[in-house]
């Protein structure tokens, strides 16, 4: 292959700026793009800031005129009604050529390819507004009597709520923006790679696929790869939602932009770059906010229309007034040709779309929902069915203690703090819950030894002078004890969707121990809500069947969806 470098330097000799395919490259042209979005958000906060205010003298004293007879006597009388519209001219040509230029450079190049767009609309209808208005005010001689009216509150108002559109718009897409900047700074800077036999830091571009990485607690996940050496529990929610920290092992799959908790374990990259399941996900959000929406697209061809017909009406407008018109003829038709243009600007198409667009794209990054493509978000008026994931959506996210009931001979107290002792040496989620439940009582935890963890069955280890075994019932038989004691309980707890574990004390079973995800005290409105729109509610969760019915049950949930694997 050829190498990266000679690639840079053959581009940079023909005039480009290479930027490499990977994480960090990525993260260089968004920065890019970025800044120059800032920039145009910057220059249109600025327009709009000069238009608003220098529009806003004009459209009150000029309708405020019409709608106050005495305001408009008073400025007859003290200010005159040519120092007037001098005013009203200065103030208008700034909106008109300043703010307003950056519809001219747009808008006349697409009307001189026979093309027009929202941009040509703009300046035709302004332009002919101010126009005509400039003539009333110099040469109001020219024109028919009782028609030298001035139109500049019309071509000052129509820049601006053009630009208060488009200042909206840049908006929205500036707060998708912030999130694809949330995303980009998941990743890692860097990566502890094998070099020669030893472990050294070295840049993320500079990983390769095939190098083994070494993780230290804390630490985030670099790129992709599969597990080698060692185990730990990684926080993937930022990948999957889940706040749960997943256990991962030899053999196991890990995701560039986790986070590594407790544990230490070398692995093997298998995709690095733009290759990774992060770099997909910010080109895929990326693609989404460069996507139109269909609406916006209609819009477009609609314009594409409305331009030549608005030109074609004000044609046959003036052929009309100057066949059948009254002396003068051309100039009743060249005036009714203008207010043709003029009124005929579409504000509210170009207010509107990007409004609707701010509102529904802008909120909903706020709430950290990211649409794939620009159509989901118009479609989703037709949706009908809402699927929600159960854990960390519906539920807190994160295992509770909610019951321990003891054998005969126990006290729940003394028992408690034994198997918190115990647990305080796992990194296990349930086992924080427990841990969790023996502080908050103010439960002495003792010093643990012997720890041992057999995965997917439970633990044992020694405190304050007593062996003590945690674990599910298949761990319990394979040590031996019985817990046909427990099985009402069990079955009952099962039914309500808590995980029933066992504890034994000195190799006889001491206690049943529930352990739950509980439900968000904001779930059962929000799915209230829901139904109240006429909306069907599933739930996909990789619970077992029974679990999952038992909340769905507890909240009313239509249609579930149980034991899916992450993959699908």
């Amino acid at each position: 292959p050829v190498p990266a470098a000679a690639v840079e330097a053959a581009i940079r000799q023909a005039g480009y700026v290479p930027r490499l395919a990977n994480a960090a490259g990525a993260s260089a042209a968004a920065d890019a793009r970025q800044e120059a979005k800032d920039r145009e958000l910057r220059g249109l906060k600025r327009d709009l800031t000069v238009a608003g205010v220098l529009t806003l003298p004009i459209f009150v004293l000029e309708m405020g005129s019409h709608l106050i007879p005495p305001l408009h006597h008073w400025l007859l009388m003290n200010v005159g009604q040519q120092s007037l519209y001098i005013a009203f001219f200065v103030l208008a040509t700034i909106v008109q050529f300043g703010p307003g230029l950056r519809f001219y450079k747009k808008g006349l190049p697409a009307l001189a390819r026979l093309a027009p767009e929202m941009n040509s609309l703009v300046i035709l209808g302004s332009t002919a507004a101010w126009g005509y208005s400039v003539v009333a005010t110099f040469a109001s001689s020219v024109l028919p009597e009782g028609t030298a009216n001035v139109y500049y509150e019309a071509s000052a108002v129509i820049i601006t709520l053009i630009l208060l559109g488009r200042f909206l718009e840049a908006k929205a897409k500036g707060r998708t923006s912030e999130a694809i900047k949330r995303l980009m700074g998941l990743q890692a800077k860097s990566a502890r790679v094998e070099r020669d036999g030893e472990f050294v830091d070295v840049a993320l571009e500079n990983v390769r696929a095939g190098d083994v990485i070494q993780v230290r607690p804390g630490d985030k996940i670099p790129v992709d790869g599969m597990v080698l050496r060692g185990s730990s529990f990684i926080d993937e929610s930022m990948i999957s939602g889940e706040p749960v920290p997943v256990s991962k092992g030899e053999g196991a799959e890990v995701i560039g932009g986790t986070i590594n908790k407790t544990g230490s374990f070398t692995y093997r990259a298998t995709k690095v770059g733009a290759d990774t399941l992060l770099a997909q996900i910010i080109k895929m959000v990326e693609t989404a906010q460069g996507s139109k929406l269909p609406i916006q697209a209609m819009v477009d061809k609609v314009t594409a229309w409305f331009v030549p017909a608005v030109m074609a009406a004000a044609a046959l407008t003036f052929l009309v007034w100057l066949i059948f018109g009254p002396e003068p003829a051309l100039t009743f038709a060249l005036v009714n040709a203008v207010a043709v243009l003029i009124i005929a600007c579409p504000c509210a198409m170009g207010l509107a779309t990007p409004t609707s667009i701010m509102v529904g794209t802008g909120r909903a990054a706020e709430l950290g929902v990211l649409f794939r493509n620009g159509e989901a978000l118009q479609t989703l008026r037709g949706t009908d069915v809402v699927a929600l994931d159960k854990t960390g959506t519906l539920t807190a996210g994160r295992p509770e203690l909610t019951d321990l009931e003891v054998a005969i001979g126990f006290d729940r107290n003394r028992v408690l703090s034994l198997v918190g002792s115990v647990e305080s040496q796992s990194e296990h989620p349930v086992a924080a819950a427990i841990v969790a439940a023996a502080k908050r009582e103010e439960l002495p935890l003792f010093d643990a030894e012997g720890f041992d963890a057999v995965p997917g069955f439970g633990v044992t280890a020694r405190a304050d002078g007593h062996e003590i075994a945690i674990g599910a019932d298949r761990y319990m038989a394979r040590l031996g004890i019985s817990v046909v004691d427990f099985a009402l309980q069990a079955s009952a707890f099962g039914l309500k969707a808590k995980t029933p574990l066992y504890a034994a004390v000195d190799g006889r079973l001491a206690a049943i121990i529930a352990v739950s995800d509980p439900i968000k005290p904001t779930t059962p409105q929000a799915i209230r809500a829901l139904h109240e729109l006429g909306l069907k509610v599933a739930m996909i969760t990789g619970d077992n069947r029974r679990t999952a019915e038992a909340i769905a049950a507890e909240l009313g949930i239509d249609e579930v969806v149980a034991e899916v694997l992450p993959e699908g």
